[in-house]
């Protein structure tokens, strides 16, 4: 699995809805991969959140001290709160 640019790598999501699946990400401005990553849902307002695990690989002969491939565990899914509004007597 090689990086697509020097800036990306790719999320390997290792459980949960997502298990399976492979995303890019960006590195962060320190050259180290997302801590966590949130993946949108299908449904509108839910978001995967999901944490950096122990796996990496090592693919990309131009930055070898750059990851091309990190693991990721699923930690929960994430609710946009919508806001209520009630109507005001006139």
């Amino acid at each position: 699995m090689a990086t697509t640019s020097t800036g990306t790598y790719t999320a390997k999501l290792t459980d949960g809805p997502l298990e399976g699946k492979t995303i890019s990400v960006t590195f962060l401005d320190s050259g180290d991969p997302q801590p966590r990553i949130e993946i949108p849902a299908d449904s509108a307002g839910k978001r995967y959140l999901y944490a950096r695990g122990a796996g990496l690989e090592f693919e990309n002969e131009e930055h070898t001290d750059r990851p091309s491939a990190v693991d990721y565990r699923y930690l929960e899914a994430v609710f946009e709160e919508r806001s209520q509004e009630k109507a005001q007597p006139a």
